[in-house]
């Protein structure tokens, strides 16, 4: 197991600061590389074997951390201090009410586009054990709106058997709302290889909490037997994805939460997808209670790694997560942290 560290960029921050921006390579002796950059804490490459041993970048990216300063589909990024989606950009801890950036119709997305962890540059360093890197951040009271001075970290880490772990940790002395994700976008035939459409999925998910026109769920956790939400069973994404069916017809696609079947906050294997042209299938494990699955119907039209041409359904997203809105469901799982309540949670990457 090796980490190696390189030079991607430079970041200019809102007092004309220059810093340079770095990507630390973790590799295994399977030949699996995993490449993270200290700017959104991004995975930026996977690097893994199809079926033939052959080895591809499985996720969507850019070769220069300055284009993670754009980056309109927040590609790799850790997503914080809140993931997904707040109802009239807003919520109330206490009986007092904190206000967000109404930055997606009336609604908040991702925290704040500009200010967001996702444009952060962390502070980075290699664990003792090297076989990882460890990425931390502060965040003050009232930054974006969120109350508590807050401290948070990820520490992403690859095993021998091509498992990237995902460590996530968040302290607060005020209690706030911290619902922490990562947005990669993964293509298991290649980060450069169009549509995932072809990809099948199995979620282990029974219902999922529909949403409105603006994706903000209505509080109903609902079965999806009988209905294209269900994944209970592999299924080629592109089969259903295009259905006469007001969730699809919302949200262009699939792009929704799953409620992971008996959630107990132990790790828990949720979802697997597997592309039938390379082989390669990937499963994923989490420690939280839901799952946002994103088929990647809203793309921007962007040049990416190596010169590919990214765009529509062209990767898909699978981010754990507590679900959209819950600052203000009081039915969902709580989101409030802070104070005695640490925030904590576990994902897992396994490739094969």
């Amino acid at each position: 197991m090796s980490v190696e560290i390189s030079s991607f960029g430079c970041y200019s921050d809102s007092k004309e600061n220059n810093r340079e921006i770095s990507l630390y390579t973790i590799s295994n002796e399977n030949g699996m590389k995993v490449s993270v950059s200290d700017l959104g804490a991004a995975i930026v490459r996977v690097i893994v074997p199809d079926k033939a041993g052959s080895f591809s970048d499985v996720v969507l990216g850019f070769d220069r951390g300055e284009d993670y300063l754009k980056n309109p589909s927040f590609l790799g990024v850790v997503i914080g201090p809140n993931a997904n989606r707040t109802g009239n950009a807003s919520f109330r801890i206490d009986g007092r009410e904190y206000q967000l950036d109404v930055n997606d119709g009336a609604n908040n997305l991702h925290s704040h586009k500009d200010d967001g962890y996702h444009k952060r540059l962390w502070q980075a360093s290699v664990t003792e054990d090297g076989c990882g890197v460890r990425f931390e951040l502060t965040d003050v009271d009232g930054g974006m709106g969120f109350p508590g001075n807050k401290r948070i970290s990820v520490v992403y880490s690859l095993s021998q058997n091509n498992e990237l772990k995902l460590h996530y940790h968040g302290v607060s002395d005020r209690k706030t709302v911290l619902n922490l994700t990562n947005h990669t976008y993964f293509n298991l035939e290649g980060h450069d290889s169009g549509s995932m459409e072809e990809h099948e999925l199995w979620l282990g998910a029974s219902c999922y909490t529909p949403a409105d026109e603006g994706s903000i769920p209505y509080g109903d956790i609902v079965p999806v037997k009988g209905t294209p939400m269900d994944f209970t069973e592999f299924k080629k994404i592109g089969r259903d994805i295009n259905a006469d069916f007001e969730q699809l017809k919302f949200a262009g696609g699939y792009d929704h939460n799953w409620v992971i079947d008996g959630w107990d906050g132990k790790l828990r294997h949720c979802a697997t997808v597997k592309a039938p042209g390379s082989g390669r299938v990937m499963k994923v494990y989490t420690t939280l209670p839901g799952l946002q699955f994103y088929a990647g119907n809203f793309i921007e039209d962007q040049t990416g790694k190596g010169g590919a041409a990214y765009g529509f359904r062209g990767g898909l997203c699978l981010e754990t997560q507590y679900f959209p809105d819950s600052a203000n469901k009081p039915q969902f799982p709580p989101v409030i942290f802070g104070g005695d309540r640490e925030y904590d949670s576990v994902t897992v990457y396994s490739f094969g």
